[in-house]
This record gives C-alpha cells, structure tokens and sequence, in this order.
C-alpha cells in the first residue's frame, strides 16, 4: 500500500522549511511529509468528499482518458480538468501524456496519512485559555 505523507503548517513554517533544506541545513528522511498544506479547511477542500469519489473512481475504472472520465463521473470535462489540475499539483494524481496528445489520470497513492501539530499551527493568540469543561 502506498501512502502520501502531508502535513500542515503555516507559510512561514513551510518557507522556512525550503529554505534549510536549500541551505543543507535540513535533509529530508524518509517517511517525512513531502506534501503540504496551509490549514487543515484547505486540505478538506482539496480532499473533498466528492474528489475523494473521483479518486476512487480513476482508480477503479483506469480510464484512458479525461473524456472517459468525464463520462464516467459524469461531470464537465472543463470542471474535471481543473480538479485534476488541483489534485495533481498535490501529488494526488499524475495526468500521463496519451496518444493524440490524451492525458490519462492515475492515482498515484492508496491512501493519505495527515500530520497536524496543535500547537505549531495556532497563535497564542487562538490558544483557548481552558480546557473542555467537565
């Protein structure tokens, strides 16, 4: 089974991140994120419901191509095109170049493991200051 690593932090963190892994500061190891996101409300948004239907769906089928996809889902291409776009540029789905310029989209992990720190991504500002009541 194959599973995408994300993590979510603040651009700040992700920038600098980049920077000590330019710098050599930083080497990257196996098993750490290579996909992130700025909030956990964006990575819903891109791992939707209904993309995640799509996802299962190119898995599947294996269509040959976006117009068979969009027939299969039955959605827009133009709409589909976009979604595969987002979903690629996440490393969610690779678009393989076909013949007669078709692109054919595969998926590319089983599943997606999230790592979310509590307290890297708030302010001490949004920090509650108690607990649950109880």
């Amino acid at each position: 089974m194959k599973t995408l690593q994300i993590r979510i932090a603040s651009y700040d963190q992700m920038k600098a991140r980049t920077l000590a892994v330019a710098r050599g500061e930083h080497k990257p190891v196996r098993g750490e994120p290579t996909v992130w996101f700025p909030s956990v409300e964006s990575f819903a948004k891109v791992l939707s419901g209904r993309n995640q239907e799509l996802l299962a769906l190119i898995a599947r089928e294996n269509p040959g191509s976006l117009t068979e996809l969009a027939r299969l889902a039955g959605r827009e291409k133009s709409n589909l095109s976009r979604t595969l776009r987002t979903l690629a540029r996440y490393g969610l789905v690779e678009l393989e170049p076909g013949l007669h310029g078709k692109l054919i989209p595969r998926v590319l992990y089983d599943q997606v493991q999230l790592d979310v720190s509590l307290h890297s991504t708030m302010s001490h500002s949004q920090r509650p200051e108690a607990g649950p009541a109880g």
